[in-house]
Formats: structure tokens, sequence, C-alpha cells
């Protein structure tokens, strides 16, 4: 039988360079996992079986990665609006 090991938050003694690098990875990784069991609705899923829970899940990382990339898309909008209204703001001639 293999052994199982029991890690502790904190514990340093006992962790591999390889076994930190995941722990790493999966504490960047579970905060997404929450958005999209609540923004993504991966908490309920309408699909059949295992291989529908399996695209249900892939379905909401695209959906989640879509409004990612939406946000960015709408925040370099802003940016390039406020920078033409600044420009166009400094090139106009005061009338008087």
């Amino acid at each position: 039988m293999g052994t199982t090991k029991i890690l502790i938050s904190g514990m340093r003694r006992g962790i591999t360079p390889l076994l930190a690098k995941f722990l790493k990875r999966r504490s960047a990784i579970e905060p997404e996992i929450g958005h999209m069991k609540s923004d993504g609705r991966l908490a309920r899923c309408p699909l059949k079986g295992r291989i529908g829970d399996a695209v249900f899940a892939v379905l909401c990382a695209c959906g989640h990665n879509i409004r990612k990339i939406l946000a960015h898309i709408r925040a370099l909008w802003a940016l390039l609006l406020h920078l033409i209204a600044v420009t166009t703001w400094r090139e106009r001639p005061l009338h008087r």
C-alpha cells in the first residue's frame, strides 16, 4: 500500500521544490474556481452524466475567460476614449 502524506498549512519540512510549485499553482487557481462557481453557475450542472459534467466545466471556463477578455477590452476602450477626449480638448481653440 502507498503512504499518504498530510500537508498542514505553514508546514516547511518535507516540502520539495516541485510540491511547493504545485501548491503555489493551486493557490492561484482556487480563486478562479470560486468565481466560476458563483459567476459562471458552475455549482449547478444541467448536463447529464460524467461527460456532461466535463463539458459543462469546460464551457464555464470558456465563459469565464471571455468575461475576463471583455473586461480588459472595456478598460482599454475607456482609456482610448479618454485619451481622444483629452487630445481634442487641448487642440480646440478658445472662442471668446
